[in-house]
């Protein structure tokens, strides 16, 4: 809607970088605001997106019936205004009465009185606003924004996310302002690449997007308001090709720097003492093989390797890890293995302790927990290279702690780390190889932007005699007869876990918790050995309750995500998983990965409020359909966004302002490429400032 308005015309001179102060009604203490809020140039405001667009370009006539609900936009005078008070409720309402020449529609604003005094004099308005039923009949125009009628019909009017307190038209008109700054906005593409990939200018893109040309009826495209509300119009589509390609670009970048570096060289000879020994109690699967061949050709070169390796719960990473790791120690080099939790710590050193056994090498563990004996001791094997393996959480980088030559670094569940975590690990070595693994498989999409600074290896493949787990979604009802089910279970052999997502109520009062569950269990469950572990309790008081699982002289853990990771029970045919709604499907499969791992038949029971919304249902549903990590992966990018996939990093809807990682799969690729070009050819640097001045990059730290 075009308006004769009494603030200050724009200026025509305004420049991107100029400060907020340029602009008119903006002094220190509102641009101080602002700033904290991260806004402190033009150019930042103009890089603030709406959220969605009003089609305000259809009048509606006041002649016929109007259906309650309606954004309506209606254009006529508006008189008989009045100003009521509330006292009782310390509000003012503002009733008036718009025609427009073919009916009347009574209009009401809320705690607005100011209104009243706009109104009168035979002028025209525009009117847009929500119709609702009134009492006793008919509709009214509920707190309607008001502007003066110019000649133009009316326009497509942005709606952007509240900044502090800045919202609706005051912040609309604060970027109306900036506008004029768009000519300033240097395009930071090359014309080739911007014909290459049919995109449309800088400038275009920014003006587009605070000033649609116009609704869905101007002809240009099919439905261009349904392409700016759905964030795929050219315009959209150009600000996210800027952003994964600053994105690309650094990560293009981090990669050459790795490059750069000088690994220590595991030889061949000790490469195949490891490949042709009978180091595990078993045989690798074909994956498995294929895997550890890509590892043994990063380790054989000078070239730092830098690898993610996926697989789904229970495909052997682990086994394949102790490999890599055995190569390490063998070749004379020094190996770091490093997890988010302690509980894991303790799960990857008795299995690398039986792993690496026959080979003569002894791991270590190193957590905040151990004992001041142990620091001593694990420090000083580490910094004289007595000791070839250790395993540790972020202990392992604590700036006093040395390794005489480490030449491998192992992280797992790499989603929990960010990256200046674990350079800080690498740093501890000479530029030391680094294999990151995961058991929450990735979407490519996400892969290729948050991981894409490294090399992908997938084990695709089981080991023989992984079961299936059948896995149901019950009622918060049927929760008494599902523990009878898991008494059942226990008589013939089996041991269960019980999941909660909080430990007591006070932490989210409307989901289950187990602390306050855990007495109807025992009472449920007479008879049957019940054990409790949460982050809360003392470190020896975990290890003893988890032992006594393993053991099964606790047959139920009641537990809480803690055992997400590192409990392995090939005994435990039973995952009851309460208030299943509150999870990601990400998570919700790590925890069914827990059981299914001996030889009987294995459950996972969702206890969840079937009346969840209906994201949550989606999940739920997927959980009881799929088995393949891939899928749900995918699926829980569809359903939730990158961002808890993306973990630490939390690049993604978290990072990106512009780019949708489930939408934009052609984009990812495309500035990949144009990456990868640029480092050929020498100019990555050169564009990538350019392209900063435009898109937060920061985000992508500088690290392993």
């Amino acid at each position: 809607m075009t308006a004769a308005r009494r603030t200050t015309a724009p200026d025509p001179q305004l420049r991107p970088e100029d400060p907020l102060t340029r602009l008119p009604g903006i002094g220190p203490k509102t641009a101080a605001i602002l700033a904290e809020a991260g806004f402190v140039t033009v150019l930042d405001l103009l890089l603030h997106l709406p959220r969605r667009y009003e089609d305000r370009t259809r009048l509606v006539a006041l002649d016929g019936s109007l259906p309650p609900g309606e954004l309506v936009l209606v254009r006529g005078r508006v008189a008989q205004a009045r100003v009521q008070r509330v006292t009782r409720r310390r509000m003012t309402i503002t009733r008036a009465l718009v025609d427009d020449g073919r009916g009347l529609l009574p209009v009401v604003w809320f705690n607005q009185p100011w209104i009243a005094r706009r109104l009168g004099d035979e002028r025209e308005f525009y009117l847009y606003g929500q119709l609702r039923e009134r009492r006793g009949g008919g509709v009214e125009l509920l707190n309607p924004e008001l502007e003066e009628a110019g000649a133009e019909p009316g326009r497509v009017v942005p709606v952007y996310p509240r900044i502090g307190g800045f919202g609706g038209r005051r912040l609309r008109r604060l970027i109306e302002h900036c506008l004029p700054a768009v000519a300033g906005c240097r395009d930071p593409l090359p014309a080739a690449v911007r014909r290459r990939f049919g995109l449309i200018g800088l400038e275009s893109a920014l003006q587009e997007l605070h000033a649609p040309a116009g609704g869905s009826g101007n002809g240009a495209r099919a439905d261009p308001m349904a392409d700016l509300n759905l964030r795929r119009s050219p315009a959209h589509r150009r600000l996210a090709f800027d952003e994964l390609l600053a994105f690309s670009c650094a990560v293009a970048g981090r990669r050459s720097r790795r490059a750069a570096g000088r690994a220590p060289i595991v030889g061949v000879a000790a490469i195949e003492r490891v490949q042709t020994g009978q180091v595990l109690p078993f045989a690798l699967t074909g994956a498995q093989r294929r895997v550890l061949g890509e590892i043994a050709a990063d380790l054989a070169r000078e070239t730092p390797m830098g690898r993610l390796l996926q697989g789904d719960v229970g495909s052997g990473k682990t086994a394949v890890a102790a490999l890599a790791l055995l190569m390490a120690a063998e070749a004379g080099f020094q190996a770091a293995v490093m997890v988010p939790t302690e509980l894991l710590a303790e799960q990857h050193l008795r299995t690398l302790q039986r792993y690496l056994a026959p080979a003569g090498i002894a791991p270590a563990g190193l957590t905040s927990s151990s004992a001041p004996s142990e620091r001593r001791a694990v420090a000083a094997g580490l910094a004289d290279g007595s000791m070839r393996v250790v395993v540790g959480t972020h202990a392992l980088f604590q700036e006093a702690l040395s390794y005489r030559e480490l030449g491998l670094v192992v992280i797992d569940e790499q989603h929990r780390f960010g990256v200046l975590q674990r350079s800080a690990l690498a740093a501890k070595g000479r530029a030391p190889h680094l294999l990151v693994m995961t058991a929450t498989p990735i979407p490519r999409s996400l892969a290729l932007t948050v991981y894409g600074d490294l090399d992908l290896s997938v084990i695709d493949e089981l080991p023989p005699g992984r079961r299936p787990v059948r896995t149901v979604l019950r009622p918060q009802a049927a929760r008494g007869r599902v523990l009878d089910f898991v008494k059942q279970e226990i008589a013939e052999g089996g041991r269960a876990f019980v999941v909660y997502p909080v430990i007591d109520a006070g932490e989210e009062s409307a989901a289950a918790a187990l602390l306050e569950h855990e007495a109807a269990v025992r009472e449920r469950l007479v008879g049957v050995a019940v054990g409790v572990v949460h982050g809360r309790m003392p470190r020896e008081q975990r290890e003893e309750v988890t032992s006594a699982f393993r053991e099964g002289s606790v047959q139920v853990l009641l537990t809480t995500t803690i055992v997400e990771v590192g409990v392995d029970v090939p005994e435990a045919t039973v995952m009851v998983i309460e208030s299943a709604q509150r999870f990601g499907l990400s998570q919700l499969h790590q925890l069914r990965g827990r059981v299914g791992r001996g030889q009987r038949p294995a459950w996972c029971i969702l206890l969840a409020d079937l009346g969840a919304g209906d994201a949550a249902g989606q999940r739920l549903e997927i959980m009881c359909r799929s088995q393949d990590g891939f899928e749900i992966a995918e699926a829980d990018l569809e359903i939730r966004g990158p961002g808890e996939l993306a973990g630490t990093r939390q690049w993604g809807s978290a990072g990106f302002r512009f780019a949708e990682l489930g939408r934009d799969h052609e984009l990812i690729e495309a500035t990949r490429g144009v990456a990868s070009d640029l480092a050929a050819a020498g100019t990555l640097d050169r564009l990538l400032a350019k392209l900063i001045r435009y898109h937060r990059v920061d985000r992508v730290e500088d690290g392993a």
